[in-house]
């Protein structure tokens, strides 16, 4: 195994050093936190639960040191009801993350998480020479299943080629 050339950056490292800043000014978290949550929220919460951001506390407390902030968490639908009887536990989490008494409690907004599917549209049906010249690949496809999944691929990869 090679290993990798001296001076020479991942690509991720660089972009974590130009997103992080921006991160930290705007929503109080960092990319760690961001990809980390899948173990932080734990199987329960990962998929329907997001960071927005920790709003930390002006000044500092009584005695002039840090104060812990609140973390802003998005979450899907009903799940929230179950994820506001799990803080106790998920604060205990974020806090072992950052090694420090960071969040001290969790603000939980009702938003989707996931990303929409897009479908793609259906391609237009082909036309002319493409039309026949698909048919003709198709001649010795018995499978009823396998010949219309054969036709929309082809009308897909042809269709882009007139483009």
């Amino acid at each position: 195994m090679s290993s990798p050339r001296k001076g020479a950056k991942q690509i991720s490292e660089l972009a974590n050093g130009l997103i992080d800043p921006v991160l930290a000014r705007r929503a109080g978290i960092n990319t760690a936190l961001l990809g980390s949550w899948s173990e932080i929220a734990g199987e329960d919460f990962a998929d329907c639960t997001r960071p927005e951001k920790i709003a930390w506390a002006r000044g500092g407390g009584d005695d002039g040191g840090f104060r812990p902030g609140v973390l802003t968490i998005a979450c899907e639908g009903a799940r929230a009801l179950f994820l506001t009887h799990a803080q106790g536990e998920l604060i205990q989490r974020i806090n072992s993350f950052f090694g420090f008494a960071a969040v001290h409690q969790i603000r939980i907004v009702q938003k989707p998480v996931s990303q929409a599917i897009r479908r793609s549209r259906t391609p237009p049906p082909l036309k002319g020479e493409a039309a026949r010249k698909l048919e003709g690949m198709m001649e010795g496809i018995e499978n009823d299943k396998l010949r219309q999944a054969i036709q929309r691929l082809g009308t897909a990869v042809m269709g882009k080629r007139g483009r």
